[in-house]
């Protein structure tokens, strides 16, 4: 077995019933390759986390935005694993850019994080990616090195988790990493699981891109040998979402 094409919709800090009603619909009309091919996940914000789940097709899941390094308690405006895990949300995105840039998420404590939802029975969509300045100095591959070593030194199986690489500079700007660009860094990113952790980690962990991703990109980068997917932003909040989940069918040609 290769590894599964997996594509996430970020839906950020975005929606209102009606609109969020909207998007749900539009998945539920859309025609999906089928479960063989692709693994679907959306991340709506917590506040409609229920009901998007409630209302939608059942071979779409549903993934948290965040959640707590620890068990809960006195952590106002805090959403625990456990409470995850409680409402039957199967997956959490964590270390977003976003959250590492604004927040200052150390990547220490996304590791812990990452290795805190795994132990609640999470699943996990583990985000790494440098910034324009990083790239610029050649320093991409030891950021997100130093960014996956971080989680690896916390946790011992990568079978629950995907790593999303998200250059920095490509996120909501327009601007999207090449298709070389992509492989190189998912390439480099495979030979470092390899190099280690171990070849079956490196063999069967999918890595999916971030950053930009449209319609009119993501047939070209899924062409790539290590692009196993893509976590997408803003366009996962139009109809073209669909187009990007169809880009999966590249794989099987």
């Amino acid at each position: 077995m290769g590894r599964k094409f997996f594509v996430g919709g970020n839906w950020k800090c975005n929606g209102t019933t009606e609109e969020v009603k909207k998007i749900v619909s539009t998945l539920n009309a859309g025609e999906l390759p089928s479960t063989d091919i692709v693994e679907v996940v959306v991340s709506p914000p917590f506040v409609f986390l229920t009901s998007v789940k409630s209302e939608l097709r059942p071979e779409i899941q549903v993934a948290a935005q965040n959640c707590w390094v620890k068990k809960g308690g006195a952590f106002t405006g805090e959403v625990s694993a456990e409470m995850l895990v409680n409402l039957g949300v199967p997956w959490v995105i964590l270390g977003h850019s976003e959250r590492r840039a604004l927040l200052k998420e150390t990547n220490e404590f996304v590791g812990d994080k990452v290795a805190y939802a795994l132990s609640q029975g999470l699943k996990v969509i583990a985000c790494v990616g440098e910034t324009l300045e990083q790239r610029e100095a050649g320093t991409t591959m030891e950021v997100v090195a130093e960014q996956t070593k971080a989680i690896a030194d916390k946790i011992s199986c990568w079978d629950n988790v995907v790593v999303a690489y998200e250059p920095v500079w490509a996120i909501g700007t327009g601007k999207v990493a090449s298709p070389a660009q992509a492989q190189e860094v998912h390439a480099g990113l495979r030979k470092w699981f390899e190099e280690n952790i171990s070849a079956e980690v490196a063999a069967t962990t999918r890595i999916i891109y971030g950053g930009s991703v449209s319609g009119s990109n993501c047939k070209e980068l899924a062409g790539q040998a290590d692009v196993d997917g893509f976590l997408v932003g803003g366009a996962s909040l139009k109809p073209e979402f669909v187009d990007i989940i169809k880009a999966a069918e590249v794989k099987c040609a």
